[in-house]
């Protein structure tokens, strides 16, 4: 598995981008993040149960990492066409801010090690990537458990001080170097 200190890899994928006809498709690379930081979680499939849970806790809350310079990439092994149907039919999803990406294939999960090796889908990997391209954080839940988005912020708060910070540190108080 990727982890801390190693490059994400490069990859371009087809992405659902809105729900508006005639704009919701669009092609996303390892560009649409270049020199700025980013979080990029994968969920197993669309269609699910504990995945829209999620999937809408990271739009309700892109606005907070948007604050933070921050894009934000959600990953399946569905299709577009898929995703697309999903934001549809689903009220949570319909308005999210950030991109869908469908890694049919398989080759970006497979890249980063976060395949389930029996179920052939996505583990819960959340992946914070700094500016320069290189992995500072991830966290891996298995199928059936939700991940903590306020976690992700807190995490990415911290990295971005670019200081040590106690356990439990939360954006304001001080670290400690300070």
């Amino acid at each position: 598995m990727k982890t801390i200190g190693d490059r994400f890899p490069e990859f371009s994928l087809q992405a659902v981008v809105g729900i508006e006809p005639g704009k919701e498709f669009k092609e996303i690379s390892n560009a649409d993040f270049s020199e700025k930081w980013a979080v990029v979680f994968f969920w197993p499939k669309d269609f699910t149960f504990v995945c829209p849970t999620e999937i809408a806790e990271f739009g309700r809350r892109y606005g907070d990492f948007q604050d933070r310079g921050a894009e934000v990439f959600g990953v399946s092994i569905d299709s577009e066409y898929v995703h697309l149907a999903w934001r549809n039919s689903h009220p949570d999803l319909k308005d999210l801010p950030f991109p869908m990406l469908a890694d049919i294939k398989r080759e970006l999960s497979s890249d980063l090690g976060v395949l389930h090796p029996e179920e052939g889908v996505a583990l819960r990997a959340t992946f914070i990537i700094d500016p320069e391209g290189v992995i500072r954080w991830v966290t891996v839940n298995d199928l059936n458990v939700g991940r903590s988005v306020p976690e992700v912020l807190r995490v990415l708060d911290a990295l971005q001080t670019g200081e040590l910070v106690p356990c439990n540190w939360e954006k304001g108080q001080p670290t400690l170097n300070s």
